[in-house]
């Protein structure tokens, strides 16, 4: 069973989410936070598989709330999926830098919120093509000195950089697969081996990671 804390400042929303969680068969609340902070201490409490996060929150905003959950090494287990009702744009960046997996609206269909959620409970990252490149696009508008320092890639092999750059342009590991020519299972390892070599949590990491490094730019 999937365990969800629902964070969000609006009780109605955070109610229509708890039933929907809890009518999936395979999810279930355990826990509500009306703030940021309220998020941090129940993801303490609680050790949930995945926080649905709201971004504006008082006390707190969603991408702190997030950096702390996600630097905390007692909850390493516990994945952050953003909901917002705003432009992606403004909260992309940030909200990955700071550990989250995903992205979802607040008018996401019921079916493709449960998906996400499961996506994300199973240590995959929640990250469409769109999403990627909004994500580098933001990037490339930072003034330079406030760039983060590039991540190095030593011990990471060309095949490894090649997949890395694929999964920075927003592809699938079924796509990677076919792009490649390879097996999905042969795709999976090495985005496996990658995850480990570079000490990052998942998938949308890998994203930051590839950008930094100037494996993907803009219009790559």
């Amino acid at each position: 069973m999937i365990q969800v804390l629902i964070a969000d400042d609006q009780a109605l929303l955070r109610g229509s989410f708890r039933v929907l969680v809890d009518s999936s068969g395979d999810c279930r609340t355990v826990a509500e936070a009306a703030t940021g902070v309220e998020a941090i201490r129940l993801a303490a409490e609680c050790r949930p598989d995945v926080v649905l996060m709201d971004v504006r929150m008082p006390e707190m905003d969603g991408i702190e709330a997030t950096r702390r959950i996600c630097a905390d090494p007692e909850l390493a287990g516990v994945r952050v999926l953003i909901l917002t009702t705003f432009g992606l744009d403004e909260y992309v960046y940030g909200a990955l830098r700071a550990g989250a997996s995903g992205f979802l609206l607040k008018d996401t269909p019921p079916a493709d919120l449960l998906t996400g959620i499961r996506v994300v409970a199973g240590g995959d990252a929640l990250l469409s093509p769109s999403v990627t490149h909004r994500l580098i696009a933001e990037f490339a508008r930072l003034p330079q000195p406030d760039r983060p320092v590039p991540r190095r890639l030593d011990g990471v092999t060309e095949r490894e950089r090649e997949v890395l750059t694929l999964v920075g342009r927003g592809m699938s590991n079924t796509e990677i697969a076919t792009h490649l020519g390879v097996s999905l299972a042969t795709v999976k390892t090495h985005v496996g081996r990658i995850l480990a070599k570079l000490d990052a949590r998942d998938r949308a990491q890998l994203v930051i990671v590839a950008y930094e490094t100037g494996l993907v730019t803009v219009g790559t």
